[in-house]
């Protein structure tokens, strides 16, 4: 598990919690599963060797990583707007490291260059609109996400340089770990809307009673197979 959310996650409660109050752990894994096929079949059958799809790249299931989960609503007990530890995201070789990085609403997150060439760090997303313009390690920008959401984040100059700024309503989530594991500590007692996400697939919401001390396993599976019959 990433440690730039427990830490996040730490500073806050330490803040705006009552201290002594009750809070259980909502813990379990994530992980996902491909469209049904005939036996031997992966997911897409025989079309991903044809001519037409020999160049599109397949979803490998197993190897999936970057999963998320958080707690889908406002939790009254942080106070809204308060302020956090700032977050990072690093141009390193070329790529953003990491690759999804999910905050809370309100975070600043600082976009220093690690390379010796520019890089032109910039999205056109709905949920934060901006563009740093060029720069080496001279500068290290700053920006403040108050809007929740996702936010897609390209460079200008390298076409394949992406990364995702996952803005959420509370500090209470986690980014799984490469095994799938996750765990969110600190939960007032009560039932509240879980999510699982995911970049490439659909992502699942639960219902889960959290209760005043202890833990609760919740399993996530997601993809198109695993959502509920409408």
């Amino acid at each position: 598990m990433m440690a730039y959310p427990s830490t996040l996650r730490a500073i806050l409660l330490s803040s705006f919690l009552v201290a002594g109050a009750p809070a259980g752990t909502i813990t379990g894994t994530v992980s996902a599963k491909p469209p049904a096929g005939p036996p031997g079949e992966s997911a897409g059958g025989d079309a991903y060797g044809s001519r037409r799809y020999k160049f599109v790249e397949k979803i490998d299931y197993a190897g999936l990583r970057d999963f998320v989960v958080y707690i889908d609503q406002p939790i009254s007990e942080i106070t809204p707007g308060a302020p956090a530890l700032a977050a990072v995201t690093t141009q390193k070789n070329a790529n953003f490291e990491p690759h999804v990085l999910p905050i809370a609403v309100g975070t600043t997150v600082r976009w220093p260059n690690d390379d010796d060439i520019y890089h032109n760090v910039f999205s056109m997303s709905d949920t934060k609109e901006f563009d740093l313009g060029y720069y080496k390690k001279d500068k290290t920008p700053e920006l403040v996400f108050d809007k929740t959401g996702r936010v897609d984040v390209f460079c200008a100059i390298h076409s394949k340089m992406h990364c995702i700024i996952l803005v959420l309503p509370n500090s209470y989530f986690a980014a799984a770990d490469v095994h799938g594991r996750y765990q969110i500590r600190d939960l007032p007692p009560g039932t509240y809307r879980v999510r699982a996400w995911h970049e490439r697939l659909p992502s699942r919401t639960l219902s889960v009673t959290v209760p005043a001390e202890g833990e609760v396993r919740v399993d996530f599976l997601l993809g198109v197979e695993a959502l509920p019959k409408p």
